[in-house]
């Protein structure tokens, strides 16, 4: 089996920040041809952030190809158009109107190739709000995932662009169906995914706990927890959040730390009288954790099989064993800022074909127009149109 399942599909990239990009990021991962189509002459704009953004073309654009071009221009959108001729699919992450503005739409191009899958990555799918602008941290203080997040009174953000990336997932997913169907009916289509939509998916459970209880959620520091023992808990030299969620570990998790007053309480017989218990069982239990050390703790929680883990950091996973005896991190050359480039562990996709194969690395991230020549010349340029392109500025070649 090969971990490039989609070798030969030839993807165009319209994109910026993160949704776009990680969306093509899936493809190229996956092993389609995927030509990061940036704006000349400065390029994708990702690639100068700083600041929480610093990261995120790094990140996101690995075993891509660049082509610079200047869509403005009418030469640009001609190239365009004899580029898309031969494409499979299309992404754009672009503003409402913007690709349509630049002759890039899906109906220009759906003239010159009816095949084209064309995949519009939006902050809100067609309705009332597909003309407003959206961000990730936008939609998700608009569906209630801030509210569910941060302690009451304090919504608070999710600490990763999770919306983005969801969203991007479901672009594929999109296009994956639109090239099945494309299999039968030999056309392409128009699919969307959106900020909005993808967020409002994730609070599904709330939503649905809200008509079978019909009580109203509340923000997860302060949920009526399912399960007694779900906590964060002190040792004597760290945090562990551990996790026991049925009878049978309960019993296994008092004898491993010598509970023996716990276990024969007859008010913690279950999971659900425990529940009852937590003003008192929860301050009990972190007494007798903290004394312990963090090493001794995830040894012993380990040993009698409940769910734990250290309360880590992002820097953890770049030396993380999981990760690192799995093929789980990709060597991927990074500038550091007003630094030399080096290679940095960075995480693959999380899937495996049969049984151990990750999908990995075939190109570094592009230079701005690295491809432009070599891209334009496979779509058929002669080397003097290539050249006229470059003199004219249209492109950026480097």
């Amino acid at each position: 089996m090969s971990s490039q399942p989609l070798a030969g599909l030839k993807v165009l990239e319209f994109s910026h920040t993160v949704m776009g990009p990680t969306c093509g990021l899936v493809f190229a991962d996956l092993g389609a041809e995927v030509i990061k189509v940036e704006p000349a002459p400065r390029g994708d704009h990702t690639r100068g952030l700083g600041g929480f953004a610093a990261g995120f073309f790094a990140a996101f654009n690995r075993n891509k190809r660049s082509l610079a071009i200047d869509l403005k221009r009418p030469e640009g959108q001609a190239a365009m158009r004899r580029l898309a001729a031969h494409a499979d699919v299309l992404i754009e992450n672009y503003g409402p109107g913007t690709m349509e503005r630049l002759g890039c739409g899906y109906e220009a191009l759906a003239r010159v190739n009816p095949r084209l899958v064309y995949v519009a990555l939006k902050g809100y799918l067609a309705g009332p709000y597909e003309h407003r602008p959206a961000l990730d941290e936008v939609v998700q203080f608009q569906v209630g995932l801030a509210y569910m997040t941060g302690p009451p009174g304090r919504p608070l953000r999710a600490g990763a662009s999770i919306i983005d990336i969801l969203g991007a997932v479901f672009g594929v997913v999109a296009a994956q169906a639109a090239l099945r169907e494309r299999e039968t009916t030999g056309k392409g289509q128009r699919v969307s995914s959106a900020l909005f939509e993808s967020a409002a998916f994730l609070m599904a459970t709330h939503m649905a706990g809200i008509a079978v209880t019909g009580i109203e959620a509340e923000p997860m520091p302060a949920r009526r927890g399912a399960w007694a023992i779900y906590e964060v808990f002190p040792t004597a030299d760290g945090e562990l959040f551990i996790g026991v969620t049925s009878d049978q570990q309960w019993a296994r998790f008092v004898e491993e730390f010598g509970l023996q007053k716990l276990a024969a309480d007859p008010r913690l017989a279950t999971n659900v009288m425990r529940c009852q218990e937590r003003s008192w069982l929860i301050p009990a239990l972190k007494d007798v954790v903290a004394k312990l050390p963090q090493a001794e703790v995830e040894e012993r929680c380990e040993r009698c099989n409940v769910s734990w883990a250290p309360v880590g950091k992002p820097i953890d996973l770049f030396t993380d064993a999981h990760l690192l005896a799995t093929g789980g991190l990709i060597d991927v050359f990074i500038s550091q800022i007003g630094g030399e480039s080096r290679k940095y562990g960075m995480p693959a996709l999380p899937i495996q074909f049969g049984g151990a194969q990750r999908p990995g690395l075939s190109r570094q991230p592009p230079r701005m127009g690295e491809h432009s020549r070599e891209v334009l010349g496979e779509a058929g340029f002669s080397e003097k149109e290539i050249a006229a392109l470059a003199d004219a500025k249209v492109i950026v070649a480097t």
